[in-house]
C-alpha cells in the first residue's frame, strides 16, 4: 500500500483512507492502485467483515486528479475502473464515510459503495456536464438505480452540488451525522454489520446486486446457487447453536 492510501483494521472492520488532503483527495494512479490492492487484501481476510472508504483532511474526494491526468497519470485500472473500485467493488459490504465534498469521480466512488454515511456539511455532485464531460465512472448508471428517475436526472443534468440532507431525503444517504462525525457514524454502522456472519453478508450483497438482472423464472434457482453453500456452512451451524445456547456466535467464515 502507498502512503496515498492508508488501511486500518479494528474488530472486523477495515478503514480505507484516501490520503491526499492537500489535493482534496483527488484520485491519481497511485490512489487507484492502492484502493484496488486494499480491496483485494481485505476481501481475502477472514477476520474482516465490513469495509469503510473515507478521505483524509475533511474531504471525501474531489474526483480525478486533473493535473496528474494531463501529465499522463491515469486514475483508472483495467478491469477495475476509476479509483480501482467502480467496476469491481469488494465482495464485502462497503460504506462511504463522507466529509466535505464528494464530487465527480468522488461521488462515483461513493455510489460504488453499499451504504453512505455523510456529515451534515457534506456536498455531492456530478459537475462533469459543466466541463463538457460525462460522469462515465458509473455515476449516471448507478444513480437512477438508487433514487427516483426525476431526482437522478436533476442531479446528473444540472451538475450542481447537493447537500447530504437532500440525498438523505431521497434515500441515497443512510445516515447524516454532525460535522466531523461521518467516520464515527460509518464505523458504528460497520461494526453493527460485522456482528453478523461473514458468509451470509457476502451472499446477501451478491444476491441484492445480481438479482437486478434475473428474470422471474430463474431468480429462485440462481439464488439457491448462492445461498445453499451458506446454509451448509459451519457458520450456519454455529449461528443455530449460539441462538439455542443464548450466547454470542463465534464466526469463522467457513
Amino acid at each position: 500500500m502507498s502512503d496515498e492510501v492508508l488501511v486500518e483494521t479494528d474488530g472486523g472492520v477495515a478503514v480505507i483512507t484516501i490520503n491526499r488532503p492537500k489535493a482534496r483527495n483527488a484520485v491519481n494512479g497511485a490512489v487507484a492502485r492502492g484502493i484496488a490492492a486494499a480491496v483485494d487484501e481485505l476481501d481475502a481476510q477472514v477476520d474482516v467483515s465490513a469495509l469503510v472508504l473515507t478521505g483524509a483532511g475533511g474531504t471525501f474526494c474531489s474526483g480525478m486528479d486533473l493535473k496528474g491526468f494531463l501529465a499522463g497519470d491515469f486514475p483508472a485500472l483495467e478491469g477495475r475502473g476509476f479509483g480501482g473500485l467502480v467496476e469491481s467493488p469488494p465482495k464485502k459490504p462497503l460504506i462511504a464515510a463522507v466529509e466535505g465534498y464528494a464530487l465527480a469521480g468522488g461521488f462515483e466512488l461513493a455510489l460504488a459503495c453499499d451504504l453512505i454515511v455523510a456529515s451534515e456539511e457534506a456536498k455531492f455532485g456530478l459537475p462533469e456536464p459543466k466541463r463538457g464531460l460525462v460522469a462515465a465512472a458509473g455515476g449516471i448508471m448507478r444513480l437512477p438505480r438508487r433514487i427516483p428517475y426525476h431526482a437522478a436526472m436533476e442531479i446528473a443534468l444540472t451538475g450542481d452540488h447537493y447537500p447530504a440532507a437532500r440525498l438523505y431525503e431521497l434515500g441515497l444517504v443512510n445516515r447524516v451525522t454532525p460535522a466531523g462525525g461521518a467516520l464515527a457514524g460509518a464505523l458504528e454502522l460497520a461494526k453493527k454489520i460485522a456482528e453478523n456472519a461473514p458468509l451470509a453478508l457476502t451472499a446477501t450483497k451478491r444476491i441484492v446486486l445480481e438479482s437486478q438482472d434475473w428474470s422471474q423464472e430463474e431468480m429462485f434457482a440462481k439464488q439457491s446457487e448462492i445461498v445453499n453453500p451458506v446454509f451448509g456452512s459451519k457458520d450456519a451451524m454455529e449461528g443455530a447453536a449460539a441462538f439455542a445456547e443464548k450466547r454470542a456466535p463465534n464466526w469463522r467464515g467457513e
